[in-house]
């Protein structure tokens, strides 16, 4: 009995010892000093504010744009510069760029001044475009500098995708796009192959293209388009930008089977037009007693003054005016193929000139016998007037064998993001409400 009291309170006694000790411990722990670990902050040097390879913040910055009759002289003359030295600057600029010769009205310039009170200019900066800047150094009168440069350029690529309802121009324009694109894609890829004026609802389209920005921020436009694919009447097609020759800078759009989209001849001389009549040699006509009175052309409507295509490469044979045609040109494309366009406003060629497809030969008009501004567009096979819509019109130069390979190859990712890209919703009409009514578009 005594034993095991004893052997508790001796359990007891070690027990206090053991706190006593983590006390005494802890006491120390707390009496000790403790240094205080102040964190190491990080400068932040103050962002230059650069342009045109200059530190502005040094400068006091004057900026305007060249005003109507303004001269180079004058703008310099008006921020305390002398005629002698005036003369000695545009001198020595011409070495890289003739401002008092090239100086437009509306384009921007900058001056850097001394930044004290006398706002002494230092630099004259020019920008003949957005891109471009020409700057003349003139910080002391024995050394003045000038040269040509431009301003960093960024390009960003980007996909949009849509499904028509009215036109792709709406289209894209709902989805903040530029215009260019559409132009790009009428004119460029798909001139050959799809008739943007005719257009179904419901054909769809994506797009991969590259955006221009100039100093990170400013938008300048579409630079070009990387691919494309555009289901037209539930017909496919693609299209991928290919450089076929390096040396000469060549490059063409070609499709998923490495053929050119490119035809011989352009599917109308004007662009987004309507047909008002076609080729039909049984015409009748009231005002001639609906007597049978042949249309051997295609009349595309277009208000006056619209810009008129050579639809094909060729030597300007005729460019005159007749009573019936008006002003008219024809150009021979080669020994087979001739084409003609009546009823012109201004004729902007001569025969012996040597245009180029997609060349503008002149303006829609109302000159001749004709009911409404209009050009009668007229086909030559082998010296025989035909409807161009009937004829199975040669294809462009398609890309060499030696690359085909190269080619399949280059857009197969290419070709696997637009396959693996989502259309954007369809935008309709509701046809009870009249109100908008989204529906997903899948691929």
């Amino acid at each position: 009995m005594d034993r095991e009291r004893n052997r508790k309170l001796g359990n007891r006694y070690l027990t206090t010892l053991a706190l006593a000790a983590l006390g005494f411990v802890s006491c120390k722990d707390k009496e000790k000093p403790v240094e205080e670990v102040k964190p190491e902050l990080a400068i932040v040097e103050p962002k230059k504010n650069i342009e045109f390879g200059f530190n502005l913040d040094d400068y006091v910055v004057k900026r305007d744009t060249v005003k109507s009759g303004e001269s180079f002289g004058q703008i310099l003359e008006r921020n305390k510069i002398g005629y002698p030295q005036i003369f000695h600057i545009a001198e020595k600029a011409k070495e890289a760029y003739d401002i008092a010769r090239f100086f437009q009205k509306g384009k921007p310039y900058t001056i850097l001044c001394s930044k004290d009170s006398l706002e002494l200019p230092k630099t004259f900066i020019y920008q003949p475009s957005l891109e471009d800047y020409v700057v003349i150094n003139f910080e002391t009168k024995d050394s003045i500098q000038a040269y040509k440069s431009k301003k960093p350029i960024k390009y960003v690529e980007k996909i949009a995708t849509g499904v028509i309802n009215s036109s792709i121009s709406e289209t894209l324009d709902e989805q903040g796009i530029s215009p260019v694109l559409t132009n790009i894609l009428a004119d460029n890829i798909y001139a050959w192959t799809i008739d943007f004026r005719r257009l179904q609802k419901g054909d769809r389209f994506k797009v991969i293209y590259t955006d221009k920005y100039i100093d990170d921020s400013i938008y300048v436009g579409v630079h070009d388009v990387k691919a494309s694919y555009f289901e037209h009447n539930t017909e496919p097609f693609y299209a991928f930008r290919y450089e076929t020759d390096s040396v000469k800078g060549i490059v063409d759009y070609f499709n998923d089977d490495a053929k050119t989209l490119r035809r011989a001849f352009l599917k109308a001389p004007v662009k987004f037009s309507r047909i008002s009549s076609r080729y039909n040699l049984k015409r009748r006509i009231a005002v001639y007693g609906y007597k049978v009175k042949p249309h051997k052309g295609t009349d595309f409507a277009a208000p006056i003054g619209t810009p008129i295509m050579a639809t094909a490469s060729g030597t300007v044979t005729k460019s005159s005016y007749t009573r019936g045609n008006g002003n008219y040109v024809k150009i021979r494309h080669n020994g087979t193929y001739e084409t003609q366009y009546l009823h012109m406003q201004k004729r902007n060629v001569k025969p012996g000139d040597y245009v180029k497809q997609g060349d503008v030969i002149g303006s829609v008009g109302m000159t001749g016998y004709t009911g409404g501004p209009h050009v009668c567009y007229r086909f030559w096979v082998n010296g025989r007037q035909v409807d161009p819509f009937k004829q199975k019109l040669p294809a462009a130069k398609p890309i060499p064998d030696s690359l085909k390979s190269k080619y399949l190859d280059f857009i197969k990712p290419i070709k696997y993001r637009l396959d693996n890209t989502n259309f954007r919703p369809q935008k309709i009409e509701d046809s009870q409400t009249n109100q908008p009514v989204i529906t997903q578009a899948t691929s």
